[in-house]
């Protein structure tokens, strides 16, 4: 039997553990697939009415909210960190790409996007470590459920942090209040399920060394936030908070749409002057009427009725709730200031003219993501060089983003061949160009060593020129 706190390195905790979790997500796995090869499950009715009536609400969800927040997740991309002079920072680099952080980024992004907030917090690495023996600094992206910051209303700066999960590997809850200099770790009293964490007065101890917490050199608090366009003296609200009414309205929509297709979107057959025969339920006692009339390809219809007739119903009009679909959706785009042609519609071989009018709003309100999230990654900068010892101050690094406006390839050719003719230098051009601190070093460098290597092909000063050798044998006279 396995202990109830295993050790890390217990093989035979781990095979059940991760065996259980493989054979949890199997069924999960089976239905992403099968919808991926083009075979999910057929529409059916279920035989329970309540079931069958939310199988068929399910079916009206449309999620829009999701690429509201994509699209801006989209666009942002933070390429890397240089130096207050423009020029790329080794170490800054390094860190950058130990910490994953060109993957990791979106990870903050998309929760920052889609909840509101979304946290880095910095640290020492475990098994990695710098030149000087210090750990490495360890940059890992943190979810808002685990995560809380307090500001400082005076001066507006980010001065403690929260961070707290359950230990699934246990069952206890952890907690750690960050300060400037101190972190205080805590755990709950009890184990806890896999719901919420407890909080009250009695439900915590604090399992730290000494009283007086415990130190770090970091010289600021490790936990940054990174708040999705908060107003001044409101919290901060999802990409999708100002549709969400919308999105509502919309889905009543199409489970309309869908309600009315289902029973009047077909013609409807009637018949009057016949006589159904009718018989006893042997079961339930109650009478049922028998539908001799069933359409088929194949399938007359007769009536022993003196006057009976038949005939049907116009099915139902559906194109005013595709209209009000299309109003819907392009209010929601307007609102979140999405781009309209992520909802093509009527929009067909649009010009790049067009998709930059149609960007403006949008590339404006990135921006100001990337204005507010730039200030963020500065300061995770400033808290890997501190945890590595190294003395410069890195607030004042300047952060590389992809432009977040829509250009072809063609669009930026001729941008960069504007930016030449009125003297731009080369590794300006590149970085207008989107490229990575790194690669516009190498462009640079590849570029100088270029011409180093054509004028090294140019003759010297004064020398003679092929054209202009002297003819050392001479044929003048005396």
């Amino acid at each position: 039997m396995l202990d109830e706190t295993p050790e890390l390195d217990n093989p035979d905790y781990w095979l059940l553990r991760l065996g259980r979790e493989l054979r949890r997500r199997q069924g999960q796995l089976d239905e992403w697939w099968r919808y991926y090869k083009g075979r999910p499950p057929l529409p059916s009715l279920p035989s329970n009415v309540e079931q069958a009536f939310i199988d068929f609400q399910r079916k009206a969800r449309t999620n829009f909210c999701g690429l509201i927040a994509n699209a801006s997740v989209h666009r942002l991309t933070a390429q890397g960190v240089t130096g207050p002079n423009g020029e790329p920072d080794d170490r800054a680099s390094r860190w950058w790409q130990q910490n994953r952080l060109d993957s990791r980024q979106k990870l903050v992004w998309r929760v920052a996007m889609s909840q509101a907030w979304g946290y880095m917090l910095v640290g020492g690495h475990p098994t990695r470590t710098e030149e000087n023996g210090r750990p490495s600094p360890l940059v890992t992206a943190e979810h808002p459920s685990e995560c809380i910051v307090w500001t400082d209303p005076e001066t507006g700066e980010q001065r403690i942090g929260l961070k707290a999960w359950r230990n699934d590997l246990d069952g206890y809850g952890y907690a750690i209040v960050l300060y400037d200099d101190t972190a205080y770790p805590y755990r709950t009293r009890e184990r806890s399920g896999a719901g919420r964490l407890p909080w009250g007065p009695d439900s915590w101890e604090y399992i730290g060394d000494s009283d007086s917490g415990e130190p770090h050199d970091l010289g600021g608090m490790p936990l940054v936030e990174f708040a999705r366009m908060p107003d001044l003296g409101e919290d901060p609200e999802p990409e999708f908070a100002v549709c969400m009414d919308i999105q509502d309205r919309l889905n009543m929509g199409i489970l309309n749409r869908m309600a009315t297709s289902r029973t009047t979107g077909f013609p409807q057959k009637w018949i009057k002057g016949h006589k159904f025969a009718k018989r006893k339920d042997p079961v339930t006692g109650l009478l049922t009427v028998e539908q001799p009339f069933i359409p088929g390809p194949g399938v007359v219809w007769a009536s022993e009725g003196e006057k009976a007739e038949f005939g049907q119903l116009p099915a139902a009009d559906l194109s005013g709730f595709l209209k009000e679909h299309a109003v819907d959706v392009r209010d929601m785009l307007i609102l979140s200031q999405t781009p309209s042609y992520y909802y093509a519609g009527d929009l067909v071989n649009i010009s790049a003219d067009t998709i930059g009018a149609l960007d403006i709003l949008h590339v404006a309100k990135m921006n100001e993501h990337i204005a507010a999230f730039g200030e963020g990654i500065e300061t995770v900068m400033a808290l890997c060089a501190a945890q590595a010892g190294v003395p410069e101050d890195y607030t004042e690094a300047e952060v590389r983003w992809m432009n977040p406006a829509h250009a072809s390839l063609a669009v930026k050719a001729d941008a960069a061949t504007k930016y030449k003719s009125i003297g731009y230098p080369l590794d300006v051009i590149a970085e207008q160009m989107g490229e990575t601190p790194a690669t516009v070093r190498r462009i640079t460098a590849g570029a100088a060593s270029q011409a180093l290597l054509a004028a090294s092909l140019l003759p010297a000063p004064g020398a003679p020129t092929a054209g202009n050798v002297p003819n050392e044998g001479g044929t003048g006279g005396e």
